[in-house]
Protein backbone atom coordinates (compact mmCIF):
# COMPACT_ATOMS: atom_id res chain seq x y z
CA UNK A 1 0.00 0.00 0.00
CA UNK A 2 1.14 3.25 -0.90
CA UNK A 3 1.58 6.24 1.66
CA UNK A 4 -0.62 7.86 0.06
CA UNK A 5 -3.45 5.51 0.57
CA UNK A 6 -6.69 6.86 3.10
CA UNK A 7 -7.29 4.57 5.87
CA UNK A 8 -11.01 3.53 5.80
CA UNK A 9 -12.99 4.25 9.27
CA UNK A 10 -13.89 1.20 10.99
CA UNK A 11 -17.53 1.77 11.42
CA UNK A 12 -17.85 -0.87 14.60
CA UNK A 13 -15.54 1.85 16.17
CA UNK A 14 -17.16 3.71 19.30
CA UNK A 15 -18.16 7.06 18.55
CA UNK A 16 -16.94 9.80 20.96
CA UNK A 17 -19.63 12.09 22.50
CA UNK A 18 -20.24 15.46 20.97
CA UNK A 19 -18.77 17.45 23.71
CA UNK A 20 -21.58 20.10 25.34
CA UNK A 21 -21.14 23.52 25.73
CA UNK A 22 -20.47 25.25 28.99
CA UNK A 23 -23.54 27.75 28.45
CA UNK A 24 -25.34 24.64 27.69
CA UNK A 25 -24.69 22.79 31.19
CA UNK A 26 -25.01 25.88 33.18
CA UNK A 27 -28.41 26.00 32.47
CA UNK A 28 -29.58 22.74 32.92
CA UNK A 29 -27.71 23.02 36.47
CA UNK A 30 -29.97 26.23 36.63
CA UNK A 31 -32.87 24.29 35.91
CA UNK A 32 -32.42 21.98 38.15
CA UNK A 33 -31.38 24.46 40.66
CA UNK A 34 -35.19 26.90 40.55
CA UNK A 35 -36.73 25.01 43.61
CA UNK A 36 -34.66 26.96 46.14
CA UNK A 37 -34.21 26.02 49.50
CA UNK A 38 -36.72 26.76 52.20
CA UNK A 39 -36.57 31.01 54.11
CA UNK A 40 -35.60 31.25 57.87
CA UNK A 41 -35.92 34.50 59.55
CA UNK A 42 -32.14 35.68 61.02
CA UNK A 43 -31.32 38.86 62.77
CA UNK A 44 -29.90 41.35 60.66
CA UNK A 45 -26.75 41.00 62.38
CA UNK A 46 -25.78 38.11 61.35
CA UNK A 47 -27.42 37.86 57.91
CA UNK A 48 -24.25 38.85 56.28
CA UNK A 49 -23.49 37.01 53.05
CA UNK A 50 -27.24 35.50 52.82
CA UNK A 51 -30.04 35.80 50.06
CA UNK A 52 -32.82 37.43 50.83
CA UNK A 53 -35.80 35.05 50.45
CA UNK A 54 -38.43 38.14 50.07
CA UNK A 55 -38.42 41.87 48.99
CA UNK A 56 -37.40 44.03 51.63
CA UNK A 57 -40.09 47.22 52.22
CA UNK A 58 -39.50 50.33 54.23
CA UNK A 59 -42.45 51.19 56.32
CA UNK A 60 -40.61 54.55 56.24
CA UNK A 61 -38.77 57.33 54.63
CA UNK A 62 -35.25 57.76 55.16
CA UNK A 63 -34.12 60.75 56.31
CA UNK A 64 -37.16 60.79 58.46
CA UNK A 65 -36.86 64.14 58.15
CA UNK A 66 -35.10 67.27 56.27
CA UNK A 67 -31.35 67.21 58.42
CA UNK A 68 -27.89 69.00 58.14
CA UNK A 69 -25.58 67.79 56.17
CA UNK A 70 -22.54 70.26 58.63
CA UNK A 71 -21.74 71.71 61.23
CA UNK A 72 -23.03 74.97 61.08
CA UNK A 73 -26.03 77.57 61.09
CA UNK A 74 -29.65 77.44 59.77
CA UNK A 75 -30.75 80.67 58.07
CA UNK A 76 -33.41 81.91 55.80
CA UNK A 77 -31.81 82.52 52.49
CA UNK A 78 -33.53 85.66 51.46
CA UNK A 79 -32.12 86.89 54.90
CA UNK A 80 -28.50 86.67 54.13
CA UNK A 81 -28.91 87.42 50.54
CA UNK A 82 -25.46 89.39 50.64
CA UNK A 83 -22.18 88.47 52.29
CA UNK A 84 -21.84 90.01 55.98
CA UNK A 85 -25.48 89.89 57.34
CA UNK A 86 -24.98 89.35 60.81
CA UNK A 87 -27.67 87.51 63.04
CA UNK A 88 -28.67 86.47 66.75
CA UNK A 89 -28.29 83.12 67.30
CA UNK A 90 -31.46 82.23 69.67
CA UNK A 91 -31.26 78.27 69.78
CA UNK A 92 -28.89 75.29 69.39
CA UNK A 93 -29.94 71.88 68.27
CA UNK A 94 -27.99 69.14 68.31
CA UNK A 95 -28.79 65.70 66.44
CA UNK A 96 -31.37 63.88 68.33
CA UNK A 97 -33.11 66.86 69.09
CA UNK A 98 -35.94 68.89 67.50
CA UNK A 99 -35.50 72.71 67.46
CA UNK A 100 -38.18 75.56 66.91
CA UNK A 101 -39.27 77.27 64.45
CA UNK A 102 -36.82 79.61 63.06
CA UNK A 103 -37.85 83.18 64.12
CA UNK A 104 -37.27 85.98 61.45
CA UNK A 105 -33.77 87.47 60.82
CA UNK A 106 -32.41 84.95 63.55
CA UNK A 107 -30.04 81.92 62.83
CA UNK A 108 -29.97 78.69 64.75
CA UNK A 109 -26.44 76.62 65.82
CA UNK A 110 -27.06 73.43 64.30
CA UNK A 111 -24.75 70.09 64.24
CA UNK A 112 -24.62 67.33 61.42
CA UNK A 113 -27.50 65.30 61.41
CA UNK A 114 -29.74 67.42 63.50
CA UNK A 115 -33.43 68.02 62.05
CA UNK A 116 -33.67 71.53 60.32
CA UNK A 117 -35.86 73.91 62.12
CA UNK A 118 -39.37 74.88 60.02
CA UNK A 119 -38.56 78.13 58.56
CA UNK A 120 -34.81 77.85 57.69
CA UNK A 121 -33.87 76.50 53.94
CA UNK A 122 -29.96 76.86 54.11
CA UNK A 123 -27.67 75.22 56.67
CA UNK A 124 -23.92 77.62 56.02
CA UNK A 125 -21.26 75.06 57.41
CA UNK A 126 -19.75 76.96 60.15
CA UNK A 127 -16.28 77.88 58.40
CA UNK A 128 -18.11 79.99 56.53
CA UNK A 129 -19.64 82.30 59.49
CA UNK A 130 -17.60 84.01 62.33
CA UNK A 131 -19.15 84.47 65.97
CA UNK A 132 -19.74 88.01 66.53
CA UNK A 133 -20.98 89.27 69.91
CA UNK A 134 -20.53 86.30 72.04
CA UNK A 135 -22.08 87.24 74.87
CA UNK A 136 -24.85 87.98 73.29
CA UNK A 137 -24.32 85.35 70.51
CA UNK A 138 -24.54 86.40 67.02
CA UNK A 139 -23.36 85.16 64.07
CA UNK A 140 -21.93 86.63 60.84
CA UNK A 141 -22.79 84.61 57.57
CA UNK A 142 -19.49 85.58 55.42
CA UNK A 143 -21.00 83.64 52.01
CA UNK A 144 -24.60 84.09 50.80
CA UNK A 145 -25.90 80.66 50.47
CA UNK A 146 -28.60 78.88 48.46
CA UNK A 147 -31.81 77.40 49.05
CA UNK A 148 -31.36 73.90 50.03
CA UNK A 149 -27.54 73.68 50.57
CA UNK A 150 -26.33 71.94 52.95
CA UNK A 151 -29.93 69.91 53.83
CA UNK A 152 -29.92 66.48 53.37
CA UNK A 153 -33.98 66.29 52.29
CA UNK A 154 -36.62 64.02 54.18
CA UNK A 155 -37.04 60.43 52.05
CA UNK A 156 -34.19 61.07 49.50
CA UNK A 157 -32.14 58.30 50.88
CA UNK A 158 -35.49 55.64 50.72
CA UNK A 159 -39.28 56.96 50.33
CA UNK A 160 -41.96 54.65 52.57
CA UNK A 161 -43.34 51.71 51.43
CA UNK A 162 -40.64 51.52 48.45
CA UNK A 163 -39.33 48.35 47.46
CA UNK A 164 -35.80 49.10 49.36
CA UNK A 165 -33.96 45.38 48.54
CA UNK A 166 -35.61 43.01 46.52
CA UNK A 167 -35.69 38.89 46.79
CA UNK A 168 -32.78 37.29 45.32
CA UNK A 169 -30.28 39.57 46.67
CA UNK A 170 -27.25 38.94 48.69
CA UNK A 171 -26.65 40.22 51.69
CA UNK A 172 -23.41 42.33 52.54
CA UNK A 173 -22.42 44.38 55.17
CA UNK A 174 -23.43 47.72 52.76
CA UNK A 175 -26.71 45.66 52.59
CA UNK A 176 -26.89 44.86 56.65
CA UNK A 177 -26.79 48.61 57.14
CA UNK A 178 -29.43 49.86 54.86
CA UNK A 179 -31.77 47.23 56.72
CA UNK A 180 -31.19 48.39 59.72
CA UNK A 181 -31.48 52.51 58.82
CA UNK A 182 -35.24 50.91 58.06
CA UNK A 183 -35.55 49.55 61.73
CA UNK A 184 -35.30 45.62 60.83
CA UNK A 185 -34.08 43.96 62.85
CA UNK A 186 -34.34 40.39 61.31
CA UNK A 187 -35.02 39.35 57.29
CA UNK A 188 -36.24 36.39 56.12
CA UNK A 189 -33.76 34.29 53.96
CA UNK A 190 -33.20 31.31 51.98
CA UNK A 191 -31.67 28.59 54.40
CA UNK A 192 -27.96 27.60 53.95
CA UNK A 193 -27.41 24.61 51.73
CA UNK A 194 -26.16 21.55 53.42
CA UNK A 195 -23.48 19.54 51.06
CA UNK A 196 -21.89 16.47 51.83
CA UNK A 197 -18.61 16.17 50.41
CA UNK A 198 -16.49 13.28 49.68
CA UNK A 199 -13.52 11.98 46.98
CA UNK A 200 -12.91 8.14 45.61
CA UNK A 201 -9.79 6.93 44.92
CA UNK A 202 -7.36 4.47 46.48
CA UNK A 203 -4.43 6.57 45.55
CA UNK A 204 -5.78 9.38 47.83
CA UNK A 205 -4.19 9.96 51.02
CA UNK A 206 -4.26 12.43 53.76
CA UNK A 207 -1.44 14.75 54.87
CA UNK A 208 -0.95 13.60 58.16
CA UNK A 209 -1.63 10.58 57.79
CA UNK A 210 1.93 9.24 55.75
CA UNK A 211 5.02 11.40 55.80
CA UNK A 212 5.87 12.06 52.16
CA UNK A 213 9.39 9.65 52.03
CA UNK A 214 6.80 6.85 53.11
CA UNK A 215 4.36 7.36 50.39
CA UNK A 216 4.03 4.10 48.52
CA UNK A 217 4.18 4.43 44.54
CA UNK A 218 1.17 5.97 42.59
CA UNK A 219 -0.25 7.48 45.89
CA UNK A 220 -0.87 11.46 46.09
CA UNK A 221 -2.29 13.61 49.25
CA UNK A 222 -5.88 14.81 48.99
CA UNK A 223 -5.76 18.65 47.87
CA UNK A 224 -9.06 18.65 46.42
CA UNK A 225 -10.97 17.85 49.61
CA UNK A 226 -9.56 21.02 51.27
CA UNK A 227 -10.24 23.66 48.85
CA UNK A 228 -13.19 22.38 47.92
CA UNK A 229 -14.60 22.26 51.51
CA UNK A 230 -13.49 25.67 51.85
CA UNK A 231 -14.96 26.97 48.77
CA UNK A 232 -18.28 25.63 49.76
CA UNK A 233 -17.94 27.36 53.59
CA UNK A 234 -17.06 30.67 51.44
CA UNK A 235 -20.23 30.16 49.67
CA UNK A 236 -22.15 30.15 53.19
CA UNK A 237 -22.94 26.25 52.88
CA UNK A 238 -22.78 24.19 55.93
CA UNK A 239 -20.22 21.29 54.85
CA UNK A 240 -20.42 17.12 56.06
CA UNK A 241 -17.01 15.71 55.43
CA UNK A 242 -17.49 12.09 54.43
CA UNK A 243 -13.25 11.72 53.99
CA UNK A 244 -12.26 9.46 51.21
CA UNK A 245 -14.31 6.40 49.51
CA UNK A 246 -12.65 3.56 48.30
CA UNK A 247 -12.90 2.59 44.95
CA UNK A 248 -15.16 -0.53 44.78
CA UNK A 249 -19.31 -0.35 44.09
CA UNK A 250 -20.28 -1.31 47.34
CA UNK A 251 -18.50 1.49 49.77
CA UNK A 252 -19.59 4.31 46.46
CA UNK A 253 -22.91 2.82 47.15
CA UNK A 254 -23.06 2.92 50.81
CA UNK A 255 -21.54 6.74 51.37
CA UNK A 256 -24.12 8.34 48.52
CA UNK A 257 -27.12 6.31 50.69
CA UNK A 258 -25.49 7.82 54.06
CA UNK A 259 -25.02 11.38 52.73
CA UNK A 260 -28.50 11.66 50.66
CA UNK A 261 -29.60 11.76 54.41
CA UNK A 262 -29.49 15.17 56.28
CA UNK A 263 -28.37 17.24 53.17
CA UNK A 264 -29.35 18.92 49.62
CA UNK A 265 -26.44 18.15 47.43
CA UNK A 266 -23.80 15.77 47.55
CA UNK A 267 -20.04 16.83 45.92
CA UNK A 268 -17.79 14.20 44.92
CA UNK A 269 -14.23 14.86 43.30
CA UNK A 270 -13.13 12.51 41.38
CA UNK A 271 -14.75 8.80 39.88
CA UNK A 272 -16.75 10.65 37.36
CA UNK A 273 -14.78 9.22 34.23
CA UNK A 274 -15.49 5.81 32.57
CA UNK A 275 -12.55 3.33 33.80
CA UNK A 276 -13.61 0.36 35.42
CA UNK A 277 -12.24 1.77 38.48
CA UNK A 278 -14.99 4.91 38.25
CA UNK A 279 -18.15 3.06 40.51
CA UNK A 280 -19.67 6.62 40.63
CA UNK A 281 -21.68 6.05 37.88
CA UNK A 282 -23.60 2.75 38.61
CA UNK A 283 -23.64 3.53 42.62
CA UNK A 284 -26.05 6.77 41.07
CA UNK A 285 -27.77 5.24 39.12
CA UNK A 286 -28.64 2.35 41.69
CA UNK A 287 -29.83 4.65 43.81
CA UNK A 288 -31.40 7.24 41.86
CA UNK A 289 -30.57 8.73 38.23
CA UNK A 290 -27.53 10.35 36.37
CA UNK A 291 -26.10 11.78 33.87
CA UNK A 292 -22.47 12.04 32.70
CA UNK A 293 -21.63 15.12 30.68
CA UNK A 294 -18.50 15.78 28.95
CA UNK A 295 -18.24 19.63 28.96
CA UNK A 296 -16.18 21.27 26.43
CA UNK A 297 -14.25 23.12 28.83
CA UNK A 298 -10.22 22.67 29.89
CA UNK A 299 -9.67 21.91 32.21
CA UNK A 300 -12.49 20.00 32.93
CA UNK A 301 -14.51 18.11 30.78
CA UNK A 302 -15.43 15.18 33.02
CA UNK A 303 -19.17 16.39 35.00
CA UNK A 304 -21.73 14.61 36.59
CA UNK A 305 -25.56 15.36 37.57
CA UNK A 306 -28.02 13.42 39.08
CA UNK A 307 -30.35 13.05 41.80
CA UNK A 308 -30.08 10.13 44.57
CA UNK A 309 -33.27 9.63 46.24
CA UNK A 310 -33.32 9.33 49.96
CA UNK A 311 -34.45 6.56 52.79
CA UNK A 312 -37.87 8.54 52.70
CA UNK A 313 -37.65 8.74 48.24
CA UNK A 314 -37.06 12.50 48.35
CA UNK A 315 -34.18 13.45 45.77
CA UNK A 316 -30.83 14.82 47.02
CA UNK A 317 -29.02 16.52 44.21
CA UNK A 318 -25.73 14.77 42.93
CA UNK A 319 -22.55 16.79 41.64
CA UNK A 320 -19.24 14.96 40.57
CA UNK A 321 -16.41 16.65 40.03
CA UNK A 322 -13.21 15.53 37.77
CA UNK A 323 -10.25 14.36 40.03
CA UNK A 324 -7.51 16.42 38.49
CA UNK A 325 -6.97 19.31 41.14
CA UNK A 326 -7.28 21.83 38.49
CA UNK A 327 -10.25 20.61 36.60
CA UNK A 328 -11.78 20.17 39.74
CA UNK A 329 -10.92 23.85 40.59
CA UNK A 330 -12.08 25.28 37.87
CA UNK A 331 -15.54 22.83 37.16
CA UNK A 332 -16.26 23.97 40.69
CA UNK A 333 -16.28 27.44 40.06
CA UNK A 334 -17.78 28.07 36.62
CA UNK A 335 -20.50 25.27 37.62
CA UNK A 336 -20.88 24.25 40.68
CA UNK A 337 -20.32 27.71 42.51
CA UNK A 338 -23.22 29.18 39.87
CA UNK A 339 -25.57 25.67 41.07
CA UNK A 340 -25.52 26.68 44.53
CA UNK A 341 -25.98 30.06 44.69
CA UNK A 342 -29.02 29.78 42.79
CA UNK A 343 -30.26 26.72 45.08
CA UNK A 344 -30.12 28.89 48.08
CA UNK A 345 -32.19 32.12 46.24
CA UNK A 346 -29.46 34.24 44.66
CA UNK A 347 -31.15 35.79 41.47
CA UNK A 348 -27.83 36.99 39.96
CA UNK A 349 -25.54 33.96 39.61
CA UNK A 350 -22.97 35.12 36.55
CA UNK A 351 -19.51 35.57 36.45
CA UNK A 352 -18.58 39.08 36.20
CA UNK A 353 -16.00 39.40 33.06
CA UNK A 354 -14.08 42.45 32.82
CA UNK A 355 -11.94 43.09 29.08
CA UNK A 356 -8.17 43.62 30.34
CA UNK A 357 -4.91 43.52 27.98
CA UNK A 358 -3.18 40.37 27.12
CA UNK A 359 0.28 40.50 27.71
CA UNK A 360 1.36 36.81 26.35
CA UNK A 361 0.31 34.92 23.48
CA UNK A 362 -1.70 32.05 23.07
CA UNK A 363 -0.85 30.01 20.01
CA UNK A 364 -1.92 26.27 20.47
CA UNK A 365 -6.20 27.28 19.95
CA UNK A 366 -8.43 24.06 21.32
CA UNK A 367 -11.77 22.98 20.40
CA UNK A 368 -13.12 23.54 23.70
CA UNK A 369 -13.54 26.93 25.91
CA UNK A 370 -10.19 27.59 28.18
CA UNK A 371 -10.14 29.11 31.63
CA UNK A 372 -6.30 30.03 31.14
CA UNK A 373 -4.60 30.72 34.52
CA UNK A 374 -3.29 34.88 34.50
CA UNK A 375 -2.22 37.22 36.72
CA UNK A 376 -3.04 40.88 36.60
CA UNK A 377 0.95 43.01 36.08
CA UNK A 378 2.11 46.31 36.87
CA UNK A 379 1.21 47.46 33.25
CA UNK A 380 -2.73 46.85 32.88
CA UNK A 381 -2.37 43.35 31.40
CA UNK A 382 -2.36 39.67 32.19
CA UNK A 383 0.84 37.74 32.25
CA UNK A 384 0.34 33.72 31.56
CA UNK A 385 1.31 30.84 33.92
CA UNK A 386 3.58 28.92 31.65
CA UNK A 387 2.45 25.44 32.67
CA UNK A 388 -1.46 24.98 31.95
CA UNK A 389 -1.82 21.46 32.88
CA UNK A 390 -4.50 20.07 34.71
CA UNK A 391 -2.72 18.75 37.73
CA UNK A 392 -0.60 21.84 38.17
CA UNK A 393 -2.44 23.44 40.83
CA UNK A 394 -0.10 26.55 42.01
CA UNK A 395 -1.11 27.90 38.86
CA UNK A 396 -4.33 28.64 40.60
CA UNK A 397 -2.31 30.01 43.57
CA UNK A 398 0.31 31.94 41.22
CA UNK A 399 -2.81 33.28 39.32
CA UNK A 400 -5.58 35.73 40.50
CA UNK A 401 -7.99 34.90 38.17
CA UNK A 402 -8.92 32.88 34.15
CA UNK A 403 -8.97 34.49 31.13
CA UNK A 404 -11.95 32.89 29.54
CA UNK A 405 -11.17 31.70 25.71
CA UNK A 406 -13.80 30.89 23.38
CA UNK A 407 -12.98 27.23 21.75
CA UNK A 408 -10.71 27.71 18.52
CA UNK A 409 -9.59 31.45 19.09
CA UNK A 410 -5.95 31.80 19.17
CA UNK A 411 -4.71 34.63 21.33
CA UNK A 412 -1.65 37.66 20.54
CA UNK A 413 0.32 39.95 22.21
CA UNK A 414 -2.12 42.94 23.10
CA UNK A 415 -5.89 41.29 22.67
CA UNK A 416 -7.95 42.47 24.60
CA UNK A 417 -9.39 39.27 26.66
CA UNK A 418 -12.09 38.54 28.84
CA UNK A 419 -10.78 38.29 32.66
CA UNK A 420 -12.61 36.73 35.62
CA UNK A 421 -11.14 37.45 39.05
CA UNK A 422 -10.87 34.80 41.73
CA UNK A 423 -11.39 37.58 44.28
CA UNK A 424 -15.10 37.60 42.21
CA UNK A 425 -15.27 34.12 42.65
CA UNK A 426 -14.47 33.39 45.63
CA UNK A 427 -16.17 36.13 47.71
Amino acid sequence: MSDSAVTAPNPLAPKRPLLMPLAQALESLLTAAEATLPPEPVTTMDADGRVLAQDVVSALQVPAWDNSAMDGYAVRCAEVSEPGAVLPVLQRIAAGEAGKALQALTAARIFTGAPVPAGADAVVMQEDCTVVNACEGGVRINVAPTPGQNIRRAGEDVRKDAVVLQKGERITPAVQGLVASLGLNSVLVARRARVALFSTGDELVMPGDVAPQDMRPGAIYNSNRFFLASLLRRMGCEVSDFGIVPDNREATVSALRDAAQGHDVILTSGGVSVGEEDHIKPAVQQLGSLDLWQIAIKPGKPFAYGLVNRTDGSPCHFLGLPGNPVSSFVTFLVLVRPFLLRLQGQRDVAMKKVAVRADFAWAKADNRQEFLRVRRNSNGGLDLFPNQSSGVLTSTVWGDGVVDNPGGRTIAVGDMVEFIAFSDLLA
